[in-house]
């Protein structure tokens, strides 16, 4: 089955289906909802240019991850990211993400859950990035260490290892907190 590009409803589901994900992957690296917007544009706007032929959904959904990861680091590379000041803005991500959650039974334990989901993304924002895009590409994409290998352009054994090491540092960030 091929999968193209080929009217704007398909467009506008694929955009409508896979912006959170490419927009968690840009704030991964980045931490600033405003720069992870205009990746996730940029990202968008290069989908819609590609003419490119998907082989599968799981294609389609790789291409995105590779271009989300490839245009976040771009533009963290670029000298006016690297000289413009770093902000707490991850904090309205934890906060939106806490809303969303719509397991909560009651007001104590979406507190607690609240407050554990918040220890843990600032937790993996303090991670370098290599070790962010690896533990969110791993945790929340479900993605095999052999295709975060091909998607970050590394070997699997190093993915294996950015993983080994992200989990000792959020180990030693998080301390004794109880994520249960």
């Amino acid at each position: 089955m091929e999968l193209s590009l080929k009217t704007a409803e398909s467009f506008d589901e694929v955009m409508r289906f896979y912006t959170p994900m490419v927009y968690r992957i840009a704030f991964t690296r980045l931490g600033n909802p405003s720069d992870c917007e205009d990746v996730t544009q940029d990202v968008f706007l290069r989908y819609f240019k590609a003419n490119i032929t998907f082989e599968s959904e799981e294609h389609r959904k790789a291409w995105l991850i590779r271009c989300a990861v490839n245009r976040a680091n771009s533009y963290a590379a670029s000298a006016w990211y690297r000289h413009k000041s770093s902000s707490e803005d991850w904090e309205s991500l934890a906060e939106n993400e806490i809303l969303s959650d719509s397991r909560k039974s009651s007001v104590e334990e979406n507190s607690e859950r609240s407050e554990r989901r918040f220890l843990v993304l600032q937790a993996v924002m303090k991670l370098p990035p290599k070790y962010r895009t690896a533990i969110y590409l791993f945790y929340f994409e479900d993605l095999p260490t052999a295709k975060i290998a091909e998607i970050t352009k590394a070997r699997e054994s190093t993915v294996r290892s950015q993983l080994s090491r992200a989990r000792e540092m959020l180990k030693k960030l998080l301390g004794e907190v109880d994520l249960q």
